[in-house]
């Protein structure tokens, strides 16, 4: 990629639109919120690669294009609540607090959790709370959510997050093993059903039940 950090911007926009995400809202949600300010210091320069970065505690920062087509898939608008599983750096939670109203994340690390919601607090994403806790357990106390987004992979859907989704509401995870490659999954819930339809494949970190015991 260019050396110019403008440049770079530029060829990280052209690249999503190459890749198909069409979002008005989404593509400015990601032309906004500063992603070198959300990877690890030894991989500043390549802020705006399309592809995933270590961060802390074995996690990682996805991809830029997943992370837009994710949020282009909720479909997400200004009036709808979002939970996240999985804050991780931030850097979705960040994206998703551009196109909704409010915003509720979920990390098992403490670490992450708190970096990540001390940097959002910096950068000014005032609609977004990170908790620590069971990312598989959801955060039942402030259900229904319209959107619910989950950054790891999960083998099976899991029943307490669809429960805290709201009718009508739209679930976008991971799917798969979590040595292997996942299928991307969307769900969209009915009175009578959980609609499933299948996205692309992508390879997350997996989604492990209860809180880190450590750090």
């Amino acid at each position: 990629m260019p050396g110019d950090e403008s440049e770079q911007r530029m060829e990280f926009m052209l690249t999503l639109r190459r890749h198909g995400i069409g979002d008005q809202s989404v593509l400015r949600a990601m032309d906004e919120v500063p992603r070198e300010h959300f990877v690890e210091a030894q991989y500043l320069g390549e802020a705006y690669a399309d592809r995933a970065m270590p961060i802390a505690c074995g996690q990682t920062i996805s991809q830029p294009y997943v992370v837009a087509y994710m949020s282009e898939q909720l479909a997400v608008k200004p009036k709808h609540r979002v939970l996240e599983v999985g804050t991780g750096s931030g850097y979705q939670a960040a994206i998703l607090s551009r196109l909704a109203r409010e915003v509720v994340s979920i990390e098992r690390y403490r670490t992450l959790a708190d970096t990540a919601r001390a940097r959002l607090k910096t950068l000014g994403y005032d609609n977004v709370e990170v908790l620590v806790g069971d990312g598989l357990g959801g955060a039942p106390q402030r259900a229904p959510y319209d959107r619910i987004i989950v950054t790891a992979a999960a083998e099976t859907i899991p029943e307490a997050l669809t429960a805290q989704l709201a009718e009508d509401g739209i679930m976008v995870l991971p799917l798969g093993p979590h040595d292997g490659v996942q299928e991307l999954v969307k769900l969209t819930k009915t009175k009578e059903e959980l609609k499933r339809e299948s996205l692309i494949a992508v390879r997350f970190v997996p989604l492990l039940p209860g809180q880190a015991r450590e750090l």
